[in-house]
């Protein structure tokens, strides 16, 4: 049969359906991706994800055809889930300390600052670093008298290409959060989305135990917690 249809117009281009063997493999790749990549972080090499995810290491590749592309969809990933956790408390709480608390405690809880993409923790000041070298997070600048590295809301996220788009995302909604908390007091003034992304990452340690996991994540966030606030004069 020719590539035209019964009515005289050429099929469009389809996307074949992978098999349901391939399925399950690329499925298991991205799980063990996520645990491998959340345990020893991006440097991690392709063995240990095919290793764990018991497939040889040439299905990852023909599924990913560089370590690159892989990291890519994780940080991706993890990058839209972390937007909707900040979304979600954007939308479901009013009280602006009570909506980034829950933004933080539900991404910490989920593992997810194990994955964070490296570009939306990079925290720079902006007087310190050249053209060739623009910062790729909301930019952060030291106010004069103070060395408080403060968001400057008023400039625009310089992102590279596509794959920073979902990183430039979630930077802004979670710069609204941040926002929301300082304007109504509940926030350090010296604290900035960087900062904030920064307790998620630190507040999510990788432990053998999963209870002892869970329960260090917990303690360790209500420290940081409590860091962040303000403090009657």
């Amino acid at each position: 049969m020719s590539a035209a249809t019964s009515n005289g117009r050429a099929d469009g281009p389809r996307t074949t359906p992978l098999r349901v063997d391939a399925q399950r493999n690329l499925e298991h790749v991205l799980r063990a991706a996520r645990e491998v990549f959340g345990e020893l972080g991006y440097g991690a090499p392709m063995e240990d994800v095919a290793r764990r995810a018991r497939v040889g290491v040439g299905t990852v590749y023909r599924r990913f055809p560089s370590k690159d592309v892989l990291v890519r969809r994780i940080a991706e990933e993890e990058t839209s889930r972390l937007t909707e956790q900040a979304r979600a408390a954007l939308g479901q709480e009013d009280e602006p300390w009570s909506a980034l608390s829950r933004f933080l405690r539900t991404s910490v809880a989920s593992g997810a600052g194990r994955l964070l993409p490296p570009q939306v923790l990079r925290v720079g000041v902006a007087e310190e670093r050249g053209a060739a070298d623009h910062a790729r997070v909301p930019q952060q600048r030291v106010q004069p008298g103070t060395g408080e590295l403060r968001l400057l809301p008023d400039e625009a996220v310089a992102v590279a290409p596509e794959d920073d788009a979902g990183a430039a995302e979630l930077l802004e909604v979670v710069g609204r959060l941040v926002e929301r908390a300082r304007a109504a007091g509940a926030l350090r003034p010296d604290v900035s989305v960087s900062d904030v992304l920064l307790v998620i990452a630190t507040a999510a340690p990788s432990l053998p135990d999963a209870a002892q996991q869970a329960a260090a994540s917990a303690r360790l966030l209500d420290i940081l917690l409590e860091g962040l606030r303000s403090r009657p004069a």
